[in-house]
Order: structure tokens, then C-alpha cells, then sequence
């Protein structure tokens, strides 16, 4: 029987073992504490940047926006980004993408975030975050509607908007239940249902017949002037993603709608930005974005002429442009200088207009541009797409950010193009980290962490506060879905991914030097690529079983010739034993039979036992793949640990024995391996889940007997997954946040009052 954590006992056991290389011999054991210190590991952007807010009266305030990954401000004195949102748990990781965002114009110490990445009912209703120290803290007010921060027309926007004459008013246009009103401070909401109901309609839904998907409401505009400080706004407009009538206003603060007269038709409204002069900029597309628009136009609205001009820079001349129109920002200072970006244009590719007389010409920006890459060198294979927002600083004019697919560029030299010169651009995403993980590996030698990544294919880090180039290429992955290292020989390492193109690529590929060079296989075996890749203990044997390939196979040669092996299942996971490279073991995702092969892979036989009942007794036809992992222990041939996400954990063999079940593990997330601390004879276990009734990240060094939770609640990150241990650096654990990138944390003891002291690094 498993007993309750005992902090107590693990400072104990930690400080015993630590002695021999820690200054903290002379400190008795009761006053120290065991903690982690968390950092991300520097990659640098990655994810889609949906929005950027300036604050009008705040210089150096402006927030970002993600799709998945949460929300940030900028800190100026430090030149980074802060993240808002890491306390956020994995049971709220709907609330980790953000569908708008709106300050108060009046009072800067006001921010709000609209949270809800998913539409679907099973994701749950949004929230409101509401702050009113710029993101210190957050209260929670739940909605009864869901939002999409990670769906279509998550690029549109702002559907959240401040009353910039009373902070108290908001609205809030949704996706599904037309629009909301707010008079203090988003604390309470009902619903304006006066408010046209093409907001709710079909005309409101993508026409993307493969991902119908709810927009709605995607704008918020007030009109400052229609109201004096202190009274409500009169003048609000609304935009609904529709290729109809899609432009709304009120002219009594929100009770009562018009449609605009001569607003233009067949395309949906992205973005509106107001001049100082009073004018409008409305961007259009013939989808709502990300993923493709084939058409778009930029027009001007002057309100007092009730007058609308097309000012696209790219005249259409009546035929679909091939692309659509993502952003238009307007100096503060300036009326006349306009900025817009394309959409979708994927060939050759988007790029930025600017204008200098209200829209009346336009020129490109980019072919007189430069970009410094070394922020984030893999960027240099990236060109800029998905810029869905651009903004330029109210404050400064040289200063011009914009959003793209996988991070935020800026200028400080904007104006320098009005003068004949070259724009220099910057990665300025320092702090932001916005990688989705989907496999980690920390191997005995070189580098001390791989990872497998969606849209980056992966990285090889030798340092972790420097952001490195992406694999080296070929073959070049859209996603890296696999990866693994064999135990014995870590300088072979073996990965699988899937490409994005009509390239007739082999989507599998092994390293002889640890990750640094990387040789694509002679052939596969079948299927879509990516699906699970092992590689044994001594580094000669691979098997890989392919999505859709029907069957898990073997190669001895790099790929010249594949085998398929005996006893397995059409759709399995794979894993080799991290010790015996004769034992292989394999995971039916279907039923939850669990197999095992001596023979090198070559025949597998069902795991039965006790471990064997419980795998097919804990599989439930709804849950997910990974919502049950076997994993093989380091150093221990024949050791396994099975871990479910609704059940526990059990400690047994291959020949199905188990050896312990824990009482007090609730659940498992993720679970990994670490060096052992001194003079204990396992490695150190760490565990995403829940132990007792509490969720967190929590540490073993005595082979599950007693946890230690190692995280707090700041510090969830929307769920911790893939988490992988350090086999030379006692106490070091990696793992991935929800769109939060990677994670790494050092193991610190300290007595209370005292500076941390961490942990000498062990060597290998």
C-alpha cells in the first residue's frame, strides 16, 4: 500500500544522499526545503500570435494574445514577454487560448482577457479573466457560451471591447449567442438582444465545408467622440463574419442596431481600426482565416459622409485577388499612414503595405526590409504568414509589430521606408514560447534534451537558454510526432514526423551523431508516416509502426529492408526496453492489451498477469491514446510502469507480475525518468497527475514510495505532459506546458530565509 506524500521524509532522503557534493551538511535536516526553480527552454515563438494590444495612454503597455498558449505583456525594463496565464490548471486548459482581448483606455491597470480555446461541448464554456493589475492577478466570471481561441477567425478581432468614455461598460461579441454587455467591469453579463440575429445565424458559420465552425461576432469598435468622458459611448459598431450584411451600429450605446448603409458585400469583415481623424479601415476576406482565404479588400468608412472608398493596395479589378487582407493599423499621430498586411498570400508570399496619404497609394514593404534572425535562428526558414494583426506603437512611430503563424516581428526604424531606406526587423518574442511538444527525450550523453515538435519538427539542445536550429535538414518534418534514443548508445537516435507537401519524403530518420546530422530512411514500410518509433537499447534494431500502416515493422539496416513483426495488432504503440535490446514492448490503443517480444522485435506475445488484467481493465472505449502509457524503466531490464489518467499507477514486469499499485495516485498525466539521487538504487521518478486530492507535478526518489510536489499552483501551465527526467543532472525535469512550449526545472534545497542552493550537477 502506497503511503501519503511526506515532505518531511523526501527533504530527508534528498539531503541524505545530497551530502556528499551540497553545502548544506551543516543545516539540519528539518530546516531545509526541496523546491524547483522554472524556466522555459529557449526555442523562441513557435505558435500563432492572434493579437497585439497597445495601451492609447500607456507608453511601453502592450499585451499579446495566443491561440493556445495564453496571454503576455510586455515588459519593457526587462525586454521580454511575461506570461499571464501559467496559473491556469490542466482541468480549466480550455481558458490557455485567448479569443480577444481589450484594455481600458482610462485606466491602464485594467485588463481582460475573453478565454476559451474550443467550441465544442465537450471543451465547456469561456470565462472573462478580468484584472485589474495588469495581469498579476486574474477573477474568474465564467460565461454561459463557449468561445474558439484556437478556431477559425481566431485572427479576427477585437470581439472584447472597453467603453473608452466609462471602463466600467464592455462588450463582447461571441461566436455562438450574438452579443453581451457588461456595466461593471465584466462582473456580470446579459445579452443584448436587440442585436441583429445574422450574428447566430449559418451566414455566420466558415464556409469551409471540412471545418464548419461557429465565428460570429469578431468586432467591437466605440467611437470615442460620441460621448464625453464619464457617460456611456454612443456610437458602437459590431462586425459579423458573414459575406452579407455583416456591418452593425448603435447609436444609443448599444440598445438598438442598424445595418451601415453602402458597407461593401460577399466578403466577412476581419479587423476595424479608427483613425484620430475619425475615419474607419475595415479589412476583408472571402473566409474568416487563418487557414486559407482566396479573395479580400481593404476599404476606408467616413462616417460623417457616410462614404466608403475601396483603398486596397492590390486592386482586384473586379476578379478574386487570390489572397485576403488581415490588418490595418493607423499612426496615432498620423491619420494618413496606414499599414496592412495580406492574408493567405501564400505565393509567393504575404507582406506588408504602407501608405503615407490615407490609402491613396500604397508601396511594399518588404523588399525593403532586412530581419535579424539571431533571436531565433530557425526563423530564418520561415517566411512571415498568418498576419493577422499589425499595430504601431502610439508612442513611437518607428516602432511597428506585427503577428505571424509563429511569432511577432518589430521595427524600430519604421519611418526609415518613407525616406528611401531599409527597414530592420527583429524576432521580438524573447519570453514568449509557444512550441506544442509531442515527445521529449533527454539521452545519457551530448545533448541534454530532444524534442519532437508540431509545425517546428524538433530541436537538439546542448544549451537551454539558447534557442538552436531546428533539426538539420533533410529530411525537414512539418511535425516530428516521435522520438526516442537507444539507452546504450545515445549518440543513435530515431524520429518520426509527417510533411505538409506533395514531396515524396521518407517520414522516418535516424542520427549516428546524437541529433546533430540526420539521415532520412531508405524506404517505409506503409502508412501516412509519423505513429510511434523505438530504437533498442544498443542502437541496431528500429521498429516503427506508421499511422495506417497496418502493422508495426522491423529494420536492422536503416530502412534498406523493413519486416514486419509477428503478434501485434494493426494499430499499436511501440517502445523499447532500456537495458536487454532483445525486448520491445508494445500498446493497443484499441483494447488495452499490452505485448511483449524477446526476440529483438522480430515476435511479440500478449503481457497477461495481473498487469495484464488491470492494462485491459483500465482501457475504456472513450478514452484518448494517451490516456493510458506503458513505459519501460531505465536501468532494470523487463521493468515496466503502467500509468492511467483515471486510475493510477502500478510498478510491474514484463511477465506480468505486478509488483506494487499505488492507493494514493489518482491519476497520471505524464510520467518520466531521472538520475537516481545519491545512494538510492532506482532513478528518480517524476509524475504529472494527481496524488491524493491534489494536482500537480511531484518528485520520487525511492521508487514511488513517497511524492513530493515540486510545482505550486502559479506555476500548470493549462497541463504538464511528456515530462522527462535528466539521466545526468539529479533532480532536472523537462516537460511541456499546454502551448506553452518546454519546461525545465532544477532541483533546489534551501534552508527557509536562506538563498536557494541548488543542486551540483552530477557528472555523466
Amino acid at each position: 500500500m502506497m503511503r501519503l506524500p511526506d515532505p518531511t521524509h523526501i527533504t530527508r532522503l534528498v539531503s541524505r544522499g545530497l551530502l556528499l557534493f551540497c553545502l548544506l551538511a551543516s543545516l539540519p535536516v528539518s530546516a531545509q526545503r526541496v523546491s524547483h526553480a522554472w524556466h522555459n527552454v529557449r526555442i523562441g515563438g513557435g505558435g500563432y500570435v492572434s493579437g497585439l494590444v497597445f495601451h492609447p495612454t500607456q507608453k511601453g503597455l502592450y499585451y499579446a494574445r495566443t491561440d493556445v498558449g495564453g496571454a503576455y505583456r510586455w515588459d519593457a525594463t526587462a525586454a521580454h514577454w511575461v506570461p499571464l496565464t501559467d496559473w491556469i490548471s490542466a482541468k480549466d486548459h480550455n481558458l490557455m487560448g485567448i479569443d480577444s482581448l481589450a484594455l481600458d483606455p482610462a485606466d491602464p491597470d485594467w485588463l481582460y482577457l475573453a478565454a476559451g480555446t474550443y467550441t465544442v461541448p465537450r471543451a465547456g464554456n469561456a470565462a472573462i479573466l478580468r484584472s485589474h493589475d495588469r495581469g498579476h492577478s486574474f477573477q474568474r466570471v465564467d460565461l454561459p457560451f463557449p468561445l474558439g481561441g484556437n478556431e477559425l477567425g481566431r485572427g479576427n478581432g477585437e470581439r472584447l471591447a472597453v467603453d473608452p468614455n466609462d471602463g466600467g461598460i464592455l462588450f463582447l461579441g461571441s461566436r455562438t449567442a450574438g452579443l453581451w454587455r457588461s456595466a461593471d467591469h465584466a462582473a456580470h453579463w446579459s445579452r443584448v438582444d436587440s442585436f441583429p440575429a445574422v450574428a447566430t445565424s449559418p451566414a455566420a458559420t466558415a464556409s469551409n465545408r471540412w471545418r464548419r465552425q461557429p465565428i460570429g461576432i469578431v468586432f467591437v469598435v466605440f467611437d470615442p467622440a460620441s460621448a464625453a468622458r464619464g457617460r456611456p459611448t454612443q456610437v458602437v459598431y459590431a462586425g459579423v463574419s458573414t459575406r452579407q450584411t455583416s456591418l452593425f451600429r448603435s447609436t444609443d450605446g448599444g440598445a438598438h442596431w442598424r445595418a451601415v448603409p453602402g458597407q461593401p458585400l460577399g466578403l466577412r469583415p476581419n479587423h476595424m481600426t479608427r483613425g484620430a481623424d475619425g475615419n474607419y479601415y475595415l479589412t476583408y476576406g472571402d473566409e474568416p482565416g487563418p487557414d486559407q482565404m482566396h479573395d479580400g479588400a481593404v476599404w476606408k468608412f467616413s462616417p460623417g459622409a457616410g462614404r466608403w472608398t475601396d483603398i486596397t493596395p492590390i486592386p482586384r479589378h473586379g476578379k478574386p485577388s487570390g489572397f485576403g487582407w488581415g490588418d490595418v493599423a493607423v499612426d496615432a499621430h498620423d491619420p494618413n499612414i496606414l499599414m496592412a498586411t495580406t492574408f493567405c498570400h501564400y505565393t509567393p508570399y504575404d507582406e506588408i503595405y504602407r501608405s503615407t496619404d490615407g490609402g491613396r497609394h500604397w508601396s511594399a514593404v518588404f523588399p525593403r526590409s532586412s530581419f535579424d534572425h539571431s533571436n531565433a535562428p530557425w526563423t530564418r526558414d520561415a517566411h512571415p504568414h498568418w498576419m493577422s494583426d499589425i499595430a504601431i506603437d502610439p508612442f513611437d512611430p518607428d516602432h511597428v509589430l506585427f503577428v505571424t503563424g509563429y511569432g511577432i516581428w518589430a521595427s524600430r526604424n519604421m519611418r526609415a521606408f518613407d525616406r528611401g531606406g531599409t527597414v530592420n526587423w527583429w524576432f521580438q518574442d524573447t519570453g514568449l514560447e509557444e512550441t506544442v511538444a509531442l515527445d521529449l527525450a533527454s539521452p545519457s550523453a551530448g545533448a541534454h534534451l530532444l524534442s519532437a515538435l508540431g509545425d517546428l519538427d524538433g530541436f537538439r539542445h546542448d544549451d537551454l537558454d539558447v534557442a538552436p536550429l531546428q533539426f538539420s535538414a533533410p529530411p525537414r518534418y512539418a511535425n516530428s510526432d516521435s522520438i526516442d534514443v537507444a539507452a546504450l548508445a545515445a549518440q543513435r537516435v530515431v524520429r518520426s514526423g509527417i510533411i505538409r507537401s506533395a514531396e515524396q519524403v521518407v517520414r522516418a530518420a535516424y542520427s549516428l551523431d546524437g541529433a546533430k546530422t540526420w539521415q532520412a530512411f531508405a524506404s517505409e514500410p506503409g502508412g501516412k508516416g509519423a505513429g510511434s518509433i523505438a530504437i533498442a537499447a544498443d542502437g541496431n534494431t528500429v521498429l516503427w509502426s506508421p499511422q495506417d500502416a497496418g502493422a508495426a515493422y522491423l529494420t536492422h539496416d536503416w530502412g534498406r529492408h523493413w519486416v514486419a513483426a509477428n503478434g501485434l495488432p494493426q494499430v499499436i504503440r511501440v517502445l523499447a526496453d532500456r537495458v536487454d535490446p532483445q525486448r520491445f514492448y508494445a500498446q493497443d490503443p484499441v483494447n488495452g492489451r499490452l505485448f511483449v517480444s524477446h526476440d529483438g522485435g522480430q515476435n511479440f506475445k500478449r503481457i497477461g498477469g495481473a498487469l495484464g488484467r488491470v492494462a485491459e481493465k483500465w482501457h475504456q472505449p472513450w478514452y484518448g491514446p494517451g490516456d493510458v502509457q506503458l513505459h519501460a524503466v531505465p536501468g532494470q531490464a523487463g521493468g515496466l510502469f503502467l500509468a492511467s489518467r483515471f486510475d493510477g499507477l502500478i510498478r510491474a514486469s514484463d511477465d506480468g507480475r505486478v509488483q506494487w499499485q499505488s492507493g494514493v495516485i489518482k491519476s497520471v498525466d505524464s510520467l518520466g525518468f531521472g538520475k537516481a539521487a545519491p545512494g538510492m538504487p532506482g532513478p528518480t521518478l517524476f509524475l504529472a497527475g494527481t496524488v491524493g486530492d491534489q494536482p500537480g507535478l511531484f518528485l520520487s526518489i525511492d521508487d514511488g514510495k513517497h511524492w513530493l510536489r515540486i510545482n505550486d499552483d502559479a506555476h500548470q501551465y493549462g497541463g504538464i505532459f511528456h515530462v522527462t527526467g535528466d539521466p545526468r543532472v539529479f533532480g532536472r525535469v523537462y516537460f511541456a506546458g499546454r502551448g506553452r512550449g518546454i519546461f525545465h526545472g532544477d532541483l533546489r534545497i534551501s534552508r527557509p530565509g536562506s538563498a536557494d542552493a541548488p543542486s551540483q550537477p552530477a557528472t555523466p
